[in-house]
Order: structure tokens, then C-alpha cells, then sequence
């Protein structure tokens, strides 16, 4: 059983999209092969920011509830499983169920396979493998007085607004604490239609020599009071 003291939170703004955690999770002896994790990118047409995606380990998973078979089993310590190979029917109803986009079926083993957080490690007070290799530490496994020391202007949330649905998590996602309007909350639907905001980079330069100009009386730099758009 994972000790009750260490939880994993997820930093998206720190993702670099090395992919590290892709790899490290194919190394894990209960899915050797295959990744469980995978990367979306945030605004792809306008930036390249992406986000790594784990299971969020739900209070009252969905998956499991649209489960017709009772393949997906939560544990005691709140860890959802992947579907248990004997009972899973590969019927698809879990993939369209996740709010987050998390289970995957494998046509190929007819099975749902999904991130358990590395059951086998964490249960035993070992990292995931994806917490272990991330360098920038967009995922992290510790202790909340770790991250707060690590993170000391976010904040951990682990309750998001899915229009009319409250769905609460055991992994938690680091955000701006001037981001969170009530403390534990984020709304998610209500941040679909955003997008991010117009910025301009102003480059003045400082001491720069005058340059000949070939017209007369213009001995003035062209570049002294640039703007860029970012």
C-alpha cells in the first residue's frame, strides 16, 4: 500500500517536452514495452508548451463506473488499475467515460491499459518511473511539504469543475496561486475558450554607438527602439 504521506503532483508549466517520461514508462515491469504516459500540447498552432498526461486517480472513478464487465478496480490506498485482463471486453466505454482522456484500448490484446502510477514502486515508497527521469520536475512524487518548499508561488489542486460535475483527484496539479479564484477549485470548462494573451517584446538599446548613415543630418540608429511580437 503507498504511504499516506507522499502524493504525486503534476507542474505543467515546467514540461519541456523532452519526453523522458515516455521512455522511463515503458521500462516498468508491469507494462514493459508500452507507455502509459503521453504528452498534449497545450496550444499547438501557437505554441510548443506541452503537458504531460498520467491518470488522475479519481475519488469515484468514472471509468469504473461505466465499467460493464467490473474490469477497473480502485485499491484501498486509491490507486485505479488498469483493467483486469479476465474481465476486460475492450468495449471502449472507459476511453469515452475519462474526463481527462487517459484510458487507452489495445485492439491488438483487446484490453484497456492506462497509467496505475506505478503500482509496483509507489506501493512500496518508490517513484513512479516517470517522477524518477523528469529533469525539470513537472512530475514530482514527495511529501506536500516538499512541493511547497519546491513551489512556494503554486498551489496544489485536486478538485476540477467538469460543467456540472466535481470529479476530485489523488494526483494534483500544480497551478498559480493567483490562478485559483477558490482554493482547491479549478474550472475546467470555463477555461476551453481561452487563449493566450498578446505580448510584445520590447528591445531598447542601451549605449549603442551611432551609426553612419549615408543621408545627411540621419546619424541616428534604426534599431535604438525595436518591438518584437512573441
Amino acid at each position: 500500500m503507498k504511504p499516506d504521506y507522499l502524493h504525486f503532483f503534476i507542474d505543467p508549466s515546467r514540461c519541456i517536452g523532452c519526453q523522458a517520461c515516455l521512455h522511463a514508462c515503458t521500462e516498468c515491469d508491469t507494462h514493459r514495452g508500452e507507455s502509459m504516459i503521453h504528452l498534449e500540447f497545450v496550444e499547438r498552432a501557437e505554441s510548443t508548451q506541452t503537458v504531460p498526461v498520467v491518470c488522475m486517480h479519481c475519488e469515484q472513478p468514472t471509468c469504473a463506473e461505466v465499467c460493464p464487465a467490473d474490469a477497473i478496480k480502485r485499491t484501498a490506498d486509491g490507486v485505479v488499475q488498469s483493467a483486469r485482463r479476465p474481465r476486460c471486453i475492450a468495449c471502449g466505454n472507459c476511453v469515452v467515460a475519462c474526463p481527462f482522456g487517459v484510458p487507452e484500448v489495445y485492439e491488438d490484446r483487446k484490453i484497456m491499459m492506462k497509467c496505475d502510477m506505478c503500482y509496483d514502486r509507489t506501493s512500496v515508497g518508490k517513484k513512479p518511473m516517470c517522477a524518477t527521469v523528469c529533469p525539470s520536475q513537472a512530475l514530482f512524487f514527495g511529501t506536500r511539504e516538499q512541493i511547497e518548499q519546491l513551489r512556494p508561488r503554486s498551489q496544489p489542486v485536486n478538485r476540477f469543475q467538469f460543467g456540472d460535475q466535481t470529479i476530485t483527484t489523488k494526483v494534483q496539479v500544480m497551478v498559480p496561486r493567483e490562478v485559483v479564484t477558490r482554493p482547491g477549485y479549478i474550472d475546467v470548462a470555463a477555461a476551453m475558450d481561452e487563449r493566450p494573451r498578446s505580448r510584445m517584446l520590447k528591445v531598447m538599446a542601451a549605449d549603442a554607438p551611432i551609426l553612419a548613415s549615408p543621408v545627411a543630418g540621419a546619424d541616428v540608429d534604426p534599431f535604438a527602439d525595436v518591438e518584437l511580437p512573441r
